[in-house]
């Protein structure tokens, strides 16, 4: 499965992102926590190159807290500074703020030295498409400022918004690579909702899944769907009894396997299964330092 996804506005974006950056104090860079380093778009280290950086995990209520807290010290051993989140639900929220305040304080404390008045930190927030920042904006400046949408691709040009007194920040449109070279991430960004479902593999992306939770958490697979798997079971044994347990039969009574591709995916995207990490920091070549 090979994807390639760079709509022209995304070109844009990384053009203007480059530009704005000596305006900002520091960068939040918003990842999915469910696939940190999936989520990572490889060109923004490029682009901010030294700026200060705060790293959100957000949907951390979908992930598994375990590794989440794995990934916030790896992140802390890498010298980044790592929040987790939960935006949609406001959890963890005013730890953005603290965040910013930490990173730009020895700037604002030069700034002060030389008698300039205090001013609001000026953040850029950046992230991969359908990661949650228009839905983190609204929360934190608690209006509905951004747009917001359960789909890539809806923040299509920059914004300034003010969060209190404290904090600006500026929305930028979620920038996704050109192609992935390794196909796996492709598969976990595709089963998180940040590539479009109409240019993908679905049942590639539905078979990954499976595999995931066959080998991590078969008897939470095993009961959602009331069936029986075992843990080197085919994939297609597997859609066979997901198709029969749920009733998803063709006229001629056999399995609608389009429809059991769409539940799984469905299923595991929206948490419904079970909390899971996709991104684990010991099988992603970034070992965990401080284990």
């Amino acid at each position: 499965m090979t994807i390639q996804w760079f709509p022209g506005h995304m070109a844009k974006a990384r053009r203007e992102v480059t530009e704005q950056l000596k305006m900002v104090d520091c960068v939040f860079e918003l990842l999915d926590a469910r696939i940190p380093y999936s989520s990572s778009n490889p060109m923004i280290s490029d682009i901010i190159k030294d700026k200060p950086r705060v790293v959100l995990l957000n949907k951390m209520d979908m992930a598994d807290p375990r590794e989440t807290a794995k990934w916030m010290k790896h992140f802390e051993a890498e010298g980044v500074y790592p929040v987790a989140l939960d935006a949609k639900n406001g959890k963890n929220l005013n730890m953005v703020i603290k965040a910013a305040e930490a990173v730009t304080k020895e700037k604002f404390e030069r700034l002060a030295a030389k008698g300039l008045r205090p001013r609001a930190i000026r953040a850029m927030i950046v992230g991969i498409p359908n990661v949650g920042k228009s839905t983190l904006i609204n929360r934190l400046a608690k209006k509905s400022l951004a747009k917001t949408g359960n789909m890539p691709g809806v923040t299509k040009k920059q914004q300034w918004i003010k969060v209190g007194k404290t904090l600006e920040l500026l929305d930028t449109p979620g920038i996704l690579w050109p192609k992935f070279e390794d196909q796996v991430v492709g598969k976990k960004l595709s089963l998180t909702g940040a590539i479009k479902d109409s240019i993908v593999h679905l049942d590639e992306v539905a078979i990954y899944g499976l595999e995931y939770m066959q080998m991590h958490d078969l008897e939470t697979l095993n009961k959602h769907y009331n069936i029986t798997i075992e843990e080197n079971d085919p994939y297609l044994e597997i859609f066979d009894q997901i198709g029969r347990s749920r009733g998803m039969k063709n006229k001629g009574n056999e399995i609608d396997y389009e429809s059991v591709i769409e539940l799984v995916v469905r299923d595991i995207r929206n948490a419904k299964v079970g909390r899971y990490t996709f991104d684990r920091v010991e099988e992603v070549g970034q070992p965990d330092e401080t284990e």
